[in-house]
């Protein structure tokens, strides 16, 4: 199985298979090349509909010239902890970047919510994400800004009273409450048209039928969310023989 980075002309092979509507298995299949590296090659370059294999072969040919320049001198680099492969944590971190970009998260706030969430702390200072996301403090600024007016990220002082920003696990609750409520408010407005577009006709049982839709599925998001809250914060259980 050929190893290393994916080449110009397996990026063409990837952009002719989505073209023709083949599963990542059979692509990666045909390339000779595991599944998952497909996978996460197509969803940080724009997804399955807008991937193109020029553009992502200039991508990862910047993204490796930022590690080099950000490659420490002289000094040996902190070996990762837990023995990680280094690489394949930064591109796991920039396949969960594109994930949230896709829904809708904008660039910079997607890469600081993904660096947060690969950390083994869940907490970073604007200097350690300033040096990990290799951006201008502004930058960062302005990301946590948005993250914390969206519930998605706290402040708090550590002990040198610097200011950490941290992504508890419980945001993910949150999240989906908040995305129930907006589901209820199109519910709402929806059951407003009713009574301005004449009730029995047409299009008014058309927004009936929408806020009746958008209702249930509201309430089956708020139901779901508070039955697994609990999830988010218990570990993992471990088989009796200690592997996982």
């Amino acid at each position: 199985m050929p190893g290393g980075r994916l080449t110009q002309q397996e990026r063409q092979q990837i952009a002719l298979g989505l073209a023709d509507g083949l599963a990542y298995a059979e692509i990666a299949r045909r390339l000779d090349r595991p599944t998952s590296t497909v996978t996460r090659e197509v969803m940080r370059n724009g997804g399955p509909t807008a991937y193109r294999a020029d553009l992502a072969h200039r991508a990862t040919e910047r993204r490796a010239h930022r590690r080099r320049q950000a490659a420490p001198r002289g000094a040996a680099a902190t070996p990762p902890a837990h023995g990680r492969d280094a690489e394949a944590v930064r591109e796991y971190e920039e396949t969960l970047t594109t994930v949230f970009i896709q829904q809708g998260t904008p660039k910079m706030m997607a890469r600081v919510m993904a660096c947060l969430c690969v950390s083994d702390t869940g907490s970073l200072t604007a200097s350690e994400l300033v040096r990990r996301l290799q951006v201008s403090p502004a930058s960062v600024s302005k990301a946590v800004a948005f993250l914390d007016e969206q519930g998605l990220v706290r402040r708090e002082r550590d002990e040198s009273r610097r200011e950490r920003y941290v992504i508890d696990d419980d945001v993910w609750y949150q999240s989906m409450i908040a995305s129930a409520r907006g589901t209820l408010q199109v519910a709402e407005t929806a059951r407003q048209g009713v009574a301005v577009l004449g009730s029995g006709t047409p299009a008014a049982e058309r927004l009936e039928n929408i806020a009746r839709f958008l209702d249930h599925i509201s309430e089956s998001i708020v139901r779901a969310a508070d039955q697994a809250r609990e999830v988010l914060h218990t570990a993992p259980a471990v088989p009796p023989d200690g592997e996982g």
